[in-house]
């Protein structure tokens, strides 16, 4: 016997004894599926069955139910909002209205004053006490709409700035330091809270 016959003899034992892959695959599948129906048994003979998949008509039926359920939802937040935008329309026009009212109102002793005044004039001679009863009047008509939010703008001498001031002309500057400066005001600015109302009119130094 030479020696490639005792390699094959003492390597035919070996590959006996090495199990095929594809048999231990098989078994073990074969495992899994009788612990699979075990299982299964175990389950039934407790008493515990397994949840029946729902038809289409089942889940046709829970999708319509969502849809109309956020159809209404969606509907309802609509119906709100219209209310709200409605309301806030109608709050804005008797705040406007009622801020309106508030200054008039303000303002009715002011115009007694004048029609006072008036019938004064075409009794007094004395031009001075007319005079002095027109400025008398005028400070309180400024002191009612400065409690109203209205202020009167005084540009002289301050930089000319296009926020608050528009130039109608211009005129040399006597020095330096009048450049650029508002050194007269033909008609005066107001500012309503903070709000430029009008612009002053005014003359700038070039």
């Amino acid at each position: 016997m030479n020696e490639k016959d005792i390699d094959m003899q003492a390597a035919a034992p070996e590959a006996a004894e090495t199990p095929n892959n594809q048999d231990v695959q098989t078994e073990a599948a074969a495992q899994e599926a009788d612990a699979t129906q075990e299982e299964a048994g175990a389950q039934e003979e407790a008493g515990v069955q397994a949840p029946a998949e729902k038809t289409d008509a089942e889940k046709l039926a829970e999708a319509e139910a969502t849809i109309a359920a956020l159809r209404d939802q969606m509907l309802r937040q609509m119906a709100e909002f219209d209310n709200f935008r409605k309301r806030t329309i109608k709050e804005k026009a008797e705040l406007i209205l009622s801020g309106g009212s508030r200054v008039l109102e303000s303002l009715l002793p002011v115009m007694d004053d004048l029609e006072r005044a008036q019938d004064n004039m075409a009794k007094a001679s004395d031009v001075e006490t007319l005079r002095e009863g027109v400025d008398l009047i005028m400070q309180k008509l400024m002191k009612t709409l400065e409690a109203n939010g209205l202020k009167k703008m005084d540009p002289r001498g301050v930089a000319f700035d296009t926020d608050f001031h528009e130039a109608i002309a211009l005129t040399p500057a006597a020095d330096e330091a009048q450049k650029n400066h508002v050194i007269d005001c033909v008609q005066a600015g107001y500012m309503l809270n903070d709000k430029v109302l009008r612009h002053a009119k005014v003359v700038v130094a070039q």
